[in-house]
């Protein structure tokens, strides 16, 4: 071995430098396959001080005996010598006798390099001023030029005073514009004063170092280009610094036109304010406002549009001659989804109309009031020269009626069952499993069932072959016995206990049958599904069922009478003993609400002669139970339900399901919750088909804290409430109205889809919902601005008369604080629900009046409260009239 080789094991870094300096480029080369070799060493080694010590050295030999530059940046930038490279200056001491093209191509070989990669700004700062080489520009170089302008260590130096000395400012700075994620770096800097970048770009730009044209151009298409909001805001307040002339601010009108088009509100509406003060000074030309005017006036933010508006009046007020090429583009307004915008346009061409010298501007205008709403297309045709439009006749639109699907038998081949139970992990593992695949769920189980029946050892293994990708991903196929009980203790996690089972890796003993002493609201639902499929578990190890008793019949979860009493008709010819936990689930989905199918299935339950015949022929013949009582009471800021006692389910059933009968009360018995998160959620509905009340209920605590907390609504199934079998009472309104009012807009989303089902199947109590929404609007549970969201996007889907009905009832309480006097402030949100209920009336042909509505309407003022009353009020009397 080398003398140098062993210096580098040794770390003697400055032994190494010497020995460097006295050989040749052939003697350095003929080191190199030591060198390789100690380093894969070292690479094997523990982190260790010995490892450390020889990291530097072996680094700095590396470099200087490679002779080619990409073998020796690729050494330096090695991901293993990133933690221990010796100082820059030890490495430029030993590169800097090669050639000055050579050091150029390393240096540009460096800067190449990801970010990710850590190669000393110095380093490569330093081999291109030896080589005297052009500097590189890319994003590695330029982040860590400016991390070392950033670096003020010298008593009285800033970042102005750094720059103004740099040989290569033009250069870097151009190339900062063009890099992605500067801004977020100069945003730590401070934001005013000579260690600010912004103000220190902007002063080297007023002293000639940087070219202005070039650097405001740069400024305004990295704005254009989009990006972070971080880069939206460092960069706008850098071309605030520079402070542009009219003459420049003119000469790039086209990009101030594409900013108001097509960028974020925040640099839109900056671009507009300069357009605007251009307009003005007549500056723009009456073609490029009229070009941003369209552009401004399709975008959805209320503010831009309005101050759009706002200017137009102005220039025309100011240039009448305007008037023929910047009316047309109003037009665009009237088909905005803010009516409140389209009554603005509205006026804006009323007063304007007449200083259109051009008649094609008035037929081109009144070709766009079509797109206006009702109320306003009327009073446009006298306008416009036109005749009244006839009255619409009206037709709600609501989705159509989800109608249940009969559950399809139990896969027959092994092929079938093992590609549906892996879409159904698959779906799982994603996060797009949904509750609508509870009777997929169901199927697979019943097949996976009825297949460990036949041969649970020959059905494991067809699972393994086949699922080898998902269930190798499943972190309890190989930790042991102790860790797989463990992780299955509290939780079934879906089909994976049954996958564990089937292929060995849970102890018997783990699935046997255990009660559970939960008190929280989840396991009332979740613990029945989880004991259903504990059982199932360990009857497959220990007394295989042939198939399932409570696979239901239909995919909401109800099961047909007959269905069931041929299934333990089946059971008692094979001698089967029922699954506890099956059974009682099976008796939970059995239809009830046919008396004359229900009393023909009992005669022929009880002929069986077995207890679950019995018991089968009691539930048919007992009717439909009676509804709990329910009780309504505010907690906190949030209003919640009361249930009473369910007794039925205190009988005969198994211990696991009793506690579904046990009194709603909206206040977690324990502080912390095992199953906040149960994977048994998106079943409850299938649980207790036909007594959705009973889960809306629960779901309600849930609703009613993420409310409180901001939290998300994402495992709640709203829609799916909807569409179940059962009574939509208190509860299923109270929890729709919760989700109407989230925080969330995807939530929000998922309650409009609920509310519009319910509706469609008419079952919604508009009155009951509308009273829920102003109740908690009085308890500042649901906010009016994230109401109105809600029901402007349920009402754009055509049901104009549904959400009418629902606002009838809601408004009267938010309005009786008003007064005439003008002085009572509204509540917060209040215009746009009005907005909203005056929308729906025009396009609906609503009637009569609403309670304070107009007093509300005869305030003082021209707030968007008072006009919205005034334009509700006066559709509502309109039509009544």
């Amino acid at each position: 071995m080398s003398s140098l080789v062993e210096a580098v094991r040794a770390g003697r870094l400055a032994e190494v430098l010497g020995q460097l300096d006295e050989m040749t480029d052939t003697e350095r080369r003929a080191c190199l396959p030591e060198l390789k070799e100690l380093r894969k060493e070292l690479r094997k080694a523990p982190w260790n001080s010995a490892a450390r010590r020889a990291y530097p050295a072996l680094c700095t030999a590396g470099a200087a005996c490679h002779t080619g530059a990409a073998a020796s940046a690729a050494w330096l930038s090695g991901a293993d010598m990133r933690w221990s490279r010796p100082a820059p200056a030890v490495l430029l001491q030993v590169l800097s006798d090669r050639d000055r093209q050579w050091l150029g191509d390393v240096a540009h070989r460096l800067a190449q390099r990801p970010v990710s990669s850590g190669v000393p700004y110095q380093l490569m700062a330093g081999l291109v001023r030896l080589a005297g080489c052009a500097v590189p520009t890319t994003e590695a170089y330029v982040q860590g030029w400016m991390e070392h302008i950033g670096e003020l260590r010298q008593r009285g130096d800033t970042v102005l005073d750094r720059l103004r000395r740099d040989p290569n400012l033009r250069e870097l700075v151009a190339a900062l514009f063009e890099t992605p994620d500067t801004g977020s770096r100069i945003e730590w800097q401070p934001d005013e004063g000579p260690d600010s970048w912004t103000h220190a770009i902007g002063e080297l730009t007023r002293e000639g170092r940087l070219d202005r044209a070039a650097v405001v151009d740069a400024c305004l298409a990295r704005l254009l280009r989009g990006g972070s909001t971080t880069d939206h805001r460092v960069f706008l307040r850098q071309l605030t610094c520079l402070d542009l002339t009219t003459d420049e601010q003119r000469d790039r009108s086209a990009d101030w036109i594409a900013l108001a088009s097509d960028a974020t509100a925040t640099l839109a509406a900056h671009a507009q304010a300069v357009l605007g003060r251009l307009a003005l000074d007549g500056e723009l030309t009456d073609r490029r406002l009229a070009q941003v005017t369209e552009a401004v006036l399709f975008r959805p933010e209320k503010k831009l549009t309005r101050a759009q508006l706002v200017l137009l009046g102005k220039v025309l007020t100011r240039r009448p001659a305007a008037a023929d090429e910047v009316l047309p583009s109003v037009g665009q307004a009237f088909g905005h989804e803010d009516p409140e915008v389209q009554e603005r346009a509205l006026k804006l061409v009323e007063r304007h109309l007449g200083k259109a010298a051009n008649p094609e501007v008035r037929e081109e205008l009144a070709d766009a009031a079509k797109q206006l709403i009702p109320g306003l297309r009327e009073r446009a045709a006298p306008l416009f020269g036109l005749e009244p439009p006839e009255p619409e006749v009206y037709e709600e639109l609501l989705p159509p009626v989800p109608q249940p699907v009969r559950v399809p038998p139990a896969p027959e081949s092994m092929a079938e069952l093992v590609e549906e139970v892996g879409a159904l992990l698959a779906s799982a593992d994603d996060g797009s499993a949904s509750a609508r695949d509870t009777f997929v769920f169901e199927r697979a189980l019943d097949g996976l069932v009825r297949r460990a029946h036949q041969d649970a050892e020959a059905l494991g293994e067809s699972l393994r072959e086949a699922l080898r990708p998902v269930i190798n991903s499943r972190w309890w196929l190989n930790s042991g016995p102790e860790h797989a009980a463990q992780y299955f203790d509290d939780e079934c996690h879906g089909l994976e206990l049954i996958l564990a089972t089937l292929l060995g890796v849970v102890p018997t003993n783990t699935l046997a049958p255990r009660p559970r002493t939960d008190r929280c609201a989840h396991a009332v639902l979740s613990r029945p599904f989880q004991a259903r499929l504990r059982e199932i578990a360990y009857r497959m190890r220990t007394d295989p069922l042939p198939f399932l008793l409570a696979t239901p019949t239909w995919s909401t979860g109800s099961l047909e009478p007959e269905e069931l009493v041929a299934r333990l008709s089946e059971y008692r010819r094979l001698g089967t003993r029922a699954g506890e936990a099956d059974f009682a689930q099976a008796l939970l989905r059995v239809r009830t609400g046919d008396p004359s199918r229900a009393k023909a299935a009992a005669v022929e339950a009880a002929a069986l002669g077995t207890a679950e015949g019995t018991r089968l022929a009691h539930r048919l013949m007992a009717g439909e139970p009676a509804a709990p009582t329910v009780r309504r009471r505010t907690q906190g800021g949030t209003v919640v339900l009361d249930m009473g006692e369910v007794p039925e389910f205190q009988q005969e059933f198994p211990l696991q399901f009793r506690a579904l009968g046990r009194p709603v009360v909206p206040v977690h018995e324990h502080r912390y919750c095992t199953l906040w998160h149960a994977t048994a959620r998106e079943h409850w509905l299938a649980i207790l088909p036909g007594r959705r009340e009973l889960v809306a209920a629960r779901l309600l605590i849930d609703l009613a804290a993420n409310t409180e907390w901001d939290g998300r609504n994402d495992d709640i199934p709203l829609t799916l409430l909807a569409e179940a079998e059962g009574e939509a009472g208190e509860a299923v309104h109270l929890c729709v109205a919760y989700g109407l009012g989230s925080r969330h807009r995807e939530d929000r989303l998922a309650a409009v889809d609920a509310l519009l089902v319910l509706a469609a199947r008419g079952q919604l109590d508009a009155a009951r919902l509308g009273g829920d929404l102003a109740e908690l609007i009085a308890c500042g549970a649901v906010k009016p601005v994230r109401l109105g969201d809600a029901l402007r996007t349920a009402a754009a889907t055509g049901a104009y008369a549904t959400v009418w009905a629902i606002l009838g009832h809601t408004l009267p309480a938010l309005l009786a604080g008003l007064g005439g006097d003008g002085k009572a402030a509204p509540v917060r949100g209040l215009g746009d629900l009005l907005a909203i209920g005056a929308e729906c009336a025009e396009r609906s042909g609503a009637r009569g009046d609403v309670l304070h509505l107009a007093e509300a309407a005869a305030r003082r003022g021209s707030s968007q409260v008072v006009s919205q009353a005034r334009r509700l009020h006066t559709a509502l009397t309109a039509r009544a009239a």
